[in-house]
C-alpha cells in the first residue's frame, strides 16, 4: 500500500494535467463544443499528422531548451526565470556570427553560430549568476527584469543598426542558405535543433547522475552550508549554473535563427522562455521529463489551430488550458509524501483490522 502511495504521489504532475483537460473540456462545452473531438482534434493534428507533428517539433526545439534551462539551474536551488531574454540574445550573437563573420566552411560556420548563441545566452545569464553569489540579490528578480532589456536590445538591433535596408517591419536581412539546418521531415520546418536538443537532454541527466559536476550542483541545491564544508566553491558553482542555463536558452535563439526563422525578427518568439518555466517545474527539474512535457506543450501550441479549424472552436481554450495545467501542475507541487505518516496511517489500520478480529472471533 504504501508503494502505491509513493507512485501515486510521484505521478501528482500527471493527474494535474489530466485534471487540467477535464476542466478545459467544461470551458469546451460552455463554448458550444464536443470536448472529445476538440481534444482528438487537437492531439490528433498535434501528434498524428504528418505536417502537424512537424509543427510540433519546430516548437518543440526551443521549448525543451527553454525547460532545460530553467531546470538545470533548479537543481542548483536557482529560479532562472530570464530564459525569454537569453533566448532574444543568444538569437542576436547567432546572427551576428552569421552576418558578419568571413565566408567559411559552412558546417564550421554552423557550429561558430550555436557557439555564438550559447555564449550569448551564458553570459546574459551570468549577470544574474554573479549578483546572486557575490551579492546575494535574488536572481529571481534579476533574471525577470533583464527579460525585458534582452527583447528591447534585440528590437533595437532589429530596427536599427541590423535592419535590412527597405524591410516594411523590423528584422535583419537573411543569413546564407548554407547556414541553413538540415530538415528532419521535410517538406515540414522541422530541423536538426529538436534531435539534438534530445541529445542534449539526455546528456544532462547523465551528468547530473553520474558526474562530479552534477553531484557538486546538487549538492549545492539541497545545502549549501554543506557544500561549502565539503570543498565545493559554492559561488561559483553559482555562476557557472546560471550560465550553463543561459546557454541552453541561447541555443534556443540561435536555433530559430538558423532552423525557423533565417533572420533576426523583432518579437520572434510568443514566449518559449516561459513556457520552459512550466516545463521545468511539470518535470520537476529532471531533464528527461522536461522531454515529454516540453512535447506536449508544443502539441498544445501547434494543435490549437488545427483544433479551432476541425471543431470551431476558439484556440484562446487551449491558452486557458494551458493556464490550468500551470495552476495545477504549481498546487501539485506542494503536496509531499512523508513515509512516517503513510507509516502510521498504516500501522493503526492494521492494528485496528487486528483488533476487530479478535472481538469477532469469541462471537464466532
Amino acid at each position: 500500500m504504501e508503494r502505491i502511495m509513493q507512485v501515486v504521489f510521484a505521478m501528482r504532475t500527471v493527474w494535474a494535467v489530466i485534471l487540467a483537460l477535464l476542466v478545459g473540456s467544461i470551458l469546451m462545452i460552455f463554448a458550444g463544443a464536443n470536448p472529445i473531438d476538440a481534444y482528438a482534434a487537437l492531439f490528433g493534428g498535434a501528434f498524428f499528422d504528418y505536417f502537424g507533428f512537424g509543427a510540433t517539433l519546430v516548437k518543440f526545439s526551443p521549448i525543451v531548451l527553454a525547460g532545460l534551462a530553467v531546470a538545470i539551474p533548479l537543481r542548483a536551488g536557482l529560479f532562472n526565470i530570464g530564459a525569454e531574454g537569453q533566448i532574444y540574445i543568444g538569437a542576436l550573437f547567432c546572427t551576428a556570427a552569421a552576418l558578419y563573420l568571413p565566408e567559411m566552411y559552412a558546417p564550421l560556420h554552423i557550429l561558430i553560430c550555436v557557439l555564438a548563441g550559447a555564449l550569448g545566452g551564458a553570459l546574459w545569464a551570468a549577470i544574474a549568476g554573479v549578483l546572486k553569489a557575490y551579492r546575494g540579490i535574488n536572481e529571481v528578480i534579476v533574471t525577470l527584469l533583464l527579460n525585458y532589456v534582452g527583447i528591447n536590445i534585440v528590437s533595437y538591433a532589429a530596427s536599427g543598426p541590423m535592419m535590412e535596408p527597405g524591410a516594411p517591419y523590423p528584422y535583419s536581412p537573411e543569413i546564407s542558405s548554407s547556414l541553413f539546418l538540415p530538415y528532419i521531415m521535410p517538406p515540414t520546418d522541422a530541423h536538426a535543433g529538436a534531435v539534438f536538443a534530445v541529445i542534449l537532454a539526455l546528456i544532462l541527466a547523465f551528468c547530473l547522475k553520474y558526474t562530479t559536476f552534477g553531484f557538486s550542483m546538487v549538492t549545492v541545491g539541497y545545502n549549501p552550508k554543506a557544500a561549502r564544508y565539503a570543498g565545493i566553491r559554492v559561488q561559483r558553482q553559482i555562476v557557472v549554473t546560471m550560465m550553463l542555463g543561459g546557454a541552453l536558452a541561447g541555443l534556443a535563439g540561435a536555433f530559430e535563427v538558423l532552423g525557423v526563422k533565417y533572420r533576426l525578427f523583432q518579437s520572434f518568439s510568443p514566449g518559449y522562455g516561459f513556457d520552459g518555466i512550466v516545463v521545468a517545474f511539470m518535470a520537476a527539474a529532471s531533464p528527461i521529463f522536461v522531454v515529454v512535457a516540453a512535447l506536449f506543450f508544443a502539441g498544445l501550441r501547434s494543435g490549437a489551430q488545427v483544433m479551432q479549424r476541425a471543431v470551431g472552436i476558439d484556440s484562446t481554450v487551449v491558452d486557458a488550458t494551458q493556464g490550468l495545467i500551470v495552476l495545477f501542475s504549481a498546487a501539485s507541487l506542494s503536496f509531499r509524501f512523508r513515509d512516517s505518516r503513510w507509516a502510521r496511517m498504516l500501522a493503526n489500520r492494521r492494528t485496528m483490522e487486528a483488533t476487530l478480529a479478535s472481538q469477532e472471533k469469541p462471537n464466532a
